[in-house]
């Protein structure tokens, strides 16, 4: 009879206790997915949305200093455009050839301004975006966390993301990447259309599993590269004109190397300065063309990096491509010479598609770039003109808690990752019994 007596009071509470974290867990994904929090998700989008667009066409913490980008800057090269030629002759212009679909696509909203048209298309982005990242949380893994982060977090950048194109170029490197578990042809498409409209959606194929998926996926990306560049430089003039505009930029201040200048600089230790070029502003003087050099050494040490772990890698999960995706991005966005404030819209966007799946790796490093949003935002545009521009305490101290961020969760991404997909062979061997 002993056998069968009731155990400890408190084993009771442990053994019953257990299994209620996923029941909840559950049922709140389960609640998230109902019609009633897919109506409220619609309501807060709209709402949301709204308000960034009144603050993009009212002056609203420096607004006109955001829209330029497309009333001066996207207008002209569209002038050019129409006319059959990449504006290579512009020092601005540094996309591959297929970014001038984008920037020629008002036309099919002729009946708005170029200004109305072009933010127009980039708020429909923003809505596939959202619906993209709600159907993905409907797979056997899948979480609303993503569509949720996505949802919250860009209003937090105000009207950035609605005066640049990288919406646009989010939305394939989003869709690329939920394509390549089922589809890995169509994932290859889109990340090689990617990669022709701005480069980065490419490295949205480097976690795809070793094998026939990979080998599809980047043969596809081949091909739609080939495709669509074939396809510019019959219709366009000075198609690869582009790439002889990268290699002069120098060190924009936002960047890490220009947050180690700006430090530098309050602390008086630094005596150069800032000035306007290649279309953001840079700093020169002593110094700079050394830390521009460190940046791009950087950059290739961290492509070998990446190299690395994917001969290294032996284990992979549902979400190892969507975490493998984000630490590439986060390593060339930390590396750059550049970063510019509408870089966090890829971030959030990856961040997003690895929250899809419960099995990621990258949950905290998500909360962090969560995190480094608003402080990019004071950055750009609220504090720029008054404290970053202006080297005060202020914006110094801001901008290196963002680069900070940003830097911990670059290094955070990439332990994660190592850990959950490079493991010894004794564990494997444990796992395959």
């Amino acid at each position: 009879m002993s056998t069968t007596s009731s155990p400890p009071a408190g084993l009771t509470a442990s053994a019953t206790a257990a299994p209620a974290a996923p029941h909840r867990r559950g049922s709140f994904e389960a609640a998230l997915r109902g019609r009633a929090a897919l109506l409220g998700i619609a309501g807060f989008w709209l709402a949301s949305r709204a308000a960034m667009l009144w603050m993009l066409v009212n002056d609203f913490f420096s607004s006109n200093v955001v829209r330029v980008e497309v009333t001066a800057t996207y207008h002209n090269w569209y002038d050019v455009l129409v006319t059959w030629t990449l504006p290579q002759n512009d020092i601005m212009w540094q996309y591959p050839p297929a970014a001038a679909a984008i920037f020629l696509s008002p036309d099919l909203l002729p009946f708005l301004t170029y200004f109305q048209a072009f933010v127009a298309l980039t708020v429909l982005c923003d809505g596939v975006v959202l619906l993209g990242l709600v159907r993905a949380a409907r797979r056997s893994d899948g979480s609303m966390a993503g569509a949720l982060v996505w949802l919250v977090t860009l209003p937090m950048m105000m009207a950035t993301p609605f005066a640049r194109y990288d919406i646009q170029v989010t939305l394939l490197a989003v869709f690329a990447l939920l394509a390549l578990g089922r589809r890995p042809v169509l994932g290859g498409v889109i990340a090689g259309i990617g990669a022709m409209v701005k480069v980065w959606p490419l490295l949205t194929l480097l976690g795809t599993p070793r094998g026939r998926s990979t080998r599809e996926a980047l043969v596809a990306a081949a091909l739609s590269c080939a495709a669509l560049l074939a396809v510019f430089a019959a219709l366009f003039r000075d198609t690869l004109g582009f790439l002889g505009n990268q290699g002069d930029r120098g060190v924009q201040i936002e960047s890490l190397g220009g947050s180690v200048l700006m430090a530098a600089r309050l602390l008086g230790l630094w005596p150069g300065e800032i000035d306007f070029q290649y279309g953001a502003f840079e700093y020169v003087g002593p110094y700079v063309p050394g830390i521009a050099r460190a940046s791009l050494a950087l950059t290739v040490a961290g492509f070998l990096l990446l190299l690395l772990w994917r001969v290294r890698a032996n284990h992979w999960s549902s979400a190892t491509p969507f975490d493998a995706a984000l630490f590439a991005i986060l390593v060339f966005t930390v590396t750059s010479r550049v970063i510019s404030p509408q870089y966090m819209i890829w971030l959030l966007g990856l961040a997003a598609v690895c929250l899809t799946s419960r099995h990621t790796t990258q949950r905290p490093v998500a909360w962090l770039l969560v995190a480094a949003n608003p402080l990019t935002t004071l950055v750009f545009p609220v504090l720029y003109g008054s404290d970053i521009l202006a080297t005060t305490t202020l914006g110094t101290v801001l901008l290196c808690a963002r680069n900070g961020l940003l830097l911990c969760a670059t290094v955070w991404s990439g332990v994660r990752l190592w850990k959950a997909t490079v493991l010894p062979e004794q564990t494997l061997a444990a796992r395959s019994v």
